[in-house]
């Protein structure tokens, strides 16, 4: 009787592994279903981000130029992005998600305005935050796009419409009533917010991975933590290169923790060997042309999904 109860101990701890086993793996395919049901965001590294190509260098300079600008003078935050198409989502949808996902404008004055160009759908959507909804109401987002975007587009003439229409949002900008701008730089300091927190939470998802699975084969083990870490990394960064990093490390983690499966583990890690990371690498001071050298990420803003949308 002892002898039974003693062999079903290892097969039960056995199931529990390969339970967390499946668990562990489900996390990035998870986050990789989302992915693909969703049309892509690009990074915010620049006042006009656009995927298609469409803008030239010196259109593009003199819409960065504005923004920056603007930013400098007001506090507040004029982005556009050039997609091809937001399919599967309705540009309303993925507007509203860009805008949850950059924050774009000042936390707690909510003073950002997103224009979003959907070139191949011929969609177009100009969508504020809170704070300007006094500035850009409804009607006049859809006067813009229906008075300045729309001829043009229609016209071929991608640049000219986005410089008309984000002039006209400058200027009621320009006449609300802001809290004054903290500093110049106000958004390099907040630029790659997600990126640390995905790669910490990364690090200690494939340190806890290693430790659950010590007594797993080293190869088993370092899978296990690679994929913990970089599926962690990739949920809470949206960053290819942190999962892959955190996932690189948790291999690294797991294959060389646990020498034996009867030694313990977890001596020799308390010297804080990764403290090399602490740096802070991806604090967002990248430039971006024209921006006078300072970084461009979002700065905690957000949208209750106000704006218009349009046509051509």
């Amino acid at each position: 009787m002892t002898d039974a109860i003693t062999r079903q101990r290892p097969a039960r701890r056995g199931r529990r592994a390969w339970i967390g086993v499946l668990l562990l793996a489900l996390l990035p395919l998870l986050a990789w279903a989302q992915a693909a049901s969703e049309a892509p965001i690009p990074p915010l590294d620049t006042p006009v981000v656009d995927t298609t190509g469409t803008l030239q260098p010196t259109q593009r300079l003199a819409l960065e130029q504005q923004a920056v600008q603007l930013q400098q003078r007001k506090g507040s935050q004029l982005q556009v992005l050039v997609v091809a198409t937001t399919a599967p989502e309705t540009i309303e949808q993925y507007t509203q998600r860009v805008f949850d996902t950059w924050q774009i404008g000042r936390k707690g004055v909510d003073d950002g305005v997103l224009l979003v160009v959907a070139k191949d759908d011929r969609r177009v959507r100009i969508q504020p935050g809170y704070g300007l909804e006094g500035a850009i109401p409804d009607a006049t987002a859809n006067r813009i796009i229906q008075e300045y975007l729309v001829p043009r587009f229609r016209a071929g003439d991608y640049s000219g419409g986005i410089a008309e229409a984000t002039a006209m949002l400058v200027k009621l900008i320009d006449g609300e009533q802001l809290p004054p701008p903290v500093s110049t730089h106000a958004a390099e300091s907040r630029s790659g917010g997600k990126l640390p927190l995905g790669f910490f939470a990364g690090l200690f998802a494939a340190f806890v991975a290693q430790l659950l699975f010590a007594r797993a084969p080293r190869l088993l083990r370092g899978v296990l933590a690679a994929v913990a870490g970089g599926g962690v990394g990739l949920l809470l960064s949206l960053s290819l290169f942190v999962a892959a990093l955190t996932g690189a490390i948790g291999l690294v983690l797991g294959l060389l923790s646990g020498v034996s499966p009867g030694r313990s583990v977890g001596g020799g890690w308390g010297g804080g060997g990764f403290g090399g990371f602490g740096g802070g690498g991806f604090g967002g001071g990248g430039g971006f042309g024209g921006g006078g050298g300072g970084g461009w990420g979002g700065g905690g803003g957000s949208s209750g999904g106000g704006g218009a949308s349009g046509s051509w």
